[in-house]
């Protein structure tokens, strides 16, 4: 078994071909992770470098179904068209949509034409007697594909960007997907002991999963992005004492494999776990996602300065002017700044602004 890179001592800090100033960006962020800041917050800020946008990077029925090779040029020619300002960093995605571990676990990948570049898993389990223990299929074709692909990026982009984690839909998604979020909730009340194991079977799919593509990716090697992503959306349908029983155990031994983490915090429905979430080990920030129609990151500062007052940080978003107006009241220290501007001297601006207003 490879080891996953040690917490606090993984940033890849070698120039890139697509981002020369990389040795300054890793110092930035071991700076940020050691509970810290240079002369400013982190910024992750891009641009088109000519006239035209980047390519659109391809969807994910491309890399399921397309030509290896072609989807990880056409993202590494995105890449080239592309300023990083700050700490932002080209990196290659992999995955293949959201549900792709639990497909590689034995359920079927669905599509529709109605739901755009998305896919999701059919539910496979009706029967966790049955099912028991949930585990990787090693010979699935998708799962060979997906640690091909990683491989092929070795040669193709080595040296020129990063590499990133498949969607780690893991713990308690990884059972939703398997047996339905409806089946699971009542499973959670009617046996729960039979989710104590499957969860533990969940728990170890990860560590198995992250060694196969630390291996096959070469990471140690070849580089792997700042930070991880980790997340849990079925803990919307939960209450904090499910979620400390079975989800938060979960995200932590996950942090603690992969180092540097960011939790993808999805929806209001999972405010909820506000204290339980700032209480954890190992998730360095929390990207809370207000969803659709209910406002941007500028519209939730009072969150985020609950969040900062417990000690955790935040991933925020938005454009120029709103992070600008959030930099004015949250702690930069415990602040991951994303923005997109026009072009590059913007985006260098920008940058340059938070040096001149820290």
């Amino acid at each position: 078994m490879v080891p996953a890179f040690p917490p606090n001592n993984h940033t890849f800090s070698r120039p890139l071909e697509l981002k020369p100033d990389m040795p300054e960006a890793a110092r930035r962020w071991d700076a940020w992770f050691a509970g810290g800041i240079l002369d400013r917050p982190i910024v992750c800020v891009t641009s088109p470098k000519g006239k035209r946008p980047p390519l659109k990077l391809p969807a994910y029925r491309e890399r399921v179904f397309g030509d290896m090779d072609e989807s990880i040029h056409d993202q590494l020619c995105a890449a080239a068209a592309t300023h990083y300002a700050g700490e932002a960093t080209p990196w290659l995605r992999l995955s293949f949509g959201p549900d792709e571990i639990a497909v590689f676990c034995g359920a079927q990948l669905a599509w529709s034409e109605d739901s755009g570049d998305t896919n999701w898993s059919v539910a496979c389990v009706s029967d966790w007697a049955e099912a028991l223990p949930v585990g990787l299929i090693g010979q699935h074709p998708l799962y060979r594909r997906m640690l091909t692909m990683y491989s092929r990026a070795v040669d193709l982009v080595g040296g020129k960007m990063l590499l990133g984690s498949p969607d780690l839909h893991t713990n308690m998604d990884l059972l939703a997907a398997l047996r339905g979020p409806q089946r699971l909730c009542a499973d959670l009340l009617d046996c729960p002991e039979v989710i104590d194991r499957a969860m533990a079977d969940a728990r170890a799919v990860f560590r198995q999963l992250w060694d196969a593509v630390w291996q096959a990716g070469r990471m140690a090697e070849i580089g792997y992005v700042p930070t991880t992503t980790l997340q849990c959306d079925f803990s919307c349908m939960v209450s904090p004492a499910m979620s400390r029983r079975w989800i938060i155990p979960a995200l932590e031994e996950e942090a603690a494999i992969c180092g540097h983490v960011t939790y993808h915090w999805d929806g209001p429905g999972a405010l909820v776990h506000l204290d339980d979430l700032c209480a954890t080990k190992g998730l360095a920030a929390l990207d809370y996602v207000p969803g659709a129609g209910r406002g941007s990151h500028l519209d939730y500062l009072d969150l985020f300065k609950r969040i900062q007052s417990r000690g955790k940080a935040v991933s925020v978003w938005g454009s120029v002017d709103e992070v600008k107006a959030m930099h004015r009241e949250l702690r930069p220290e415990l602040t991951i700044y994303h923005s997109w501007v026009g072009t590059p001297q913007e985006a260098d601006g920008l940058v340059e602004w938070f040096v001149q207003n820290t």
